[in-house]
């Protein structure tokens, strides 16, 4: 075992690097969370997700990635912004985790450590957002924070608004602290507040429910949930935004920071251009998001579902996105084109679909009373 002055060195090269916080923890398999990936499988929990349940024996056990490792450094690095005031038009908004590319960041932050590991001659493997590890176990065994009761790791007097990523090493490094006890007692805000209702338990998370991954599934958006889905495009924050702690660091945030007009623009996003600007062009603009199928039609089904939500506000321009989206070579585009028409009243709109032979599109004409 490496002296603990070696941790310290490293905790101070991920700290001038611009991580949050780093733990260390040994590279054992993660038993308990593999038996919970398999049951939650089973049960359909994953909603179809892919990911750690891709291979959960994988994602569970440190070693598959990089075998004879010994020890997970673990980091966080925060995300947490001022919500600016929206845009003008007719705007979707995003989860605060896509509005820079804080993963690049962490990762830059772990390299930084994987440096000088290596540089000492020892073997190392970064997993930053990637399926290999499940990185929320990696964090509360490393003593960054506790699991919450919407399943997210909350650091103690800084909340849930952090990535988090693991640096894996055959480097003998001596644990750094104990995992952190519950700091939720009996608050239940973030499950009541759940405009899904997708927390079915503490720590529990029905994924056919949640609007995150909702939005990145492919098909048709599940027609219970398109109202909820309100103005978001990507991803949904409110589990994290009724949470207390988070509302704490929250409000220290905003005495501290103001947002550039610059990164304004990067938190409201315009349904004019994600549902008229060419493939190539979208991909380009949201390519960091998981798009499923990297299919540029699911950002448009996406927004055409808040384009039903918040269209009223601007009728006449929600109008002409309608109009075109109805003509899209997407049955994807088209059915949910469909659904806009019916929430804003304009039916008589979809009338030349109802001979179109596509399944997907004839299911959603049947939903409403479309004019012959």
């Amino acid at each position: 075992m490496l002296a603990a002055s070696v941790v310290d060195e490293l905790v101070e090269i991920g700290y001038a690097h611009g991580l949050d916080a780093i733990g260390v923890a040994k590279a054992e398999p993660f038993d308990g969370t593999l038996a919970i990936l398999e049951q939650r499988k089973a049960q359909g929990l994953h909603g179809g997700m892919n990911f750690t349940y891709r291979n959960p024996a994988r994602s569970a056990d440190p070693t598959r990635a990089l075998p004879h490792a010994q020890s997970l450094v673990v980091a966080a690095k925060g995300y947490l912004q001022a919500d600016p005031a929206q845009a003008a038009g007719l705007q979707a908004r995003a989860a605060r985790y896509v509005w820079d590319d804080h993963y690049q960041a962490l990762a830059d932050g772990l390299e930084a450590i994987a440096a000088s590991l290596r540089s000492d001659g020892w073997r190392t493997r970064i997993l930053v957002d990637d399926n290999a590890l499940v990185d929320r176990e990696a964090a509360y065994r490393a003593g960054l924070g506790w699991y919450g009761k919407n399943a997210n790791v909350l650091l103690p007097g800084q909340g849930s608004w952090f990535v988090l990523g693991s640096l894996l090493t055959d480097a003998p490094l001596p644990v750094s602290q104990q995992p952190v006890a519950d700091g939720c007692g009996t608050c239940t805000r973030c499950i009541d507040d759940c405009p899904t209702a997708a927390i079915v338990a503490p720590g529990v998370v029905d994924a056919r429910r949640c609007l995150a991954w909702l939005v990145q599934d492919d098909g048709e958006f599940p027609v219970e949930f398109r109202r909820a889905l309100g103005d978001r495009l990507y991803g949904c924050d409110d589990c994290q935004e009724v949470c207390p702690p988070n509302r704490a660091t929250e409000r220290r945030a905003i005495r501290e920071q103001s947002l550039s007009s610059a990164k304004a623009a990067a938190v409201w996003f315009d349904l004019r251009h994600v549902l008229t600007a060419e493939d190539d062009e979208l991909l380009a603009t949201y390519g960091r998001w998981y798009i499923a199928r990297r299919d540029p039609n699911y950002l448009r089904r996406n927004a055409l579902v808040v384009l039903a939500n918040v269209g009223r506000a601007d009728l006449e321009g929600a109008k002409k996105l309608v109009v075109a989206a109805l003509t899209s070579e997407s049955a994807v585009v088209r059915a949910h084109a469909v659904w806009a028409a019916g929430e804003l009243g304009l039916l008589e709109l979809a009338t030349p679909l109802l001979a179109d032979p596509d399944p997907m599109v004839q299911v959603e004409l049947a939903r409403w009373d479309v004019p012959a």
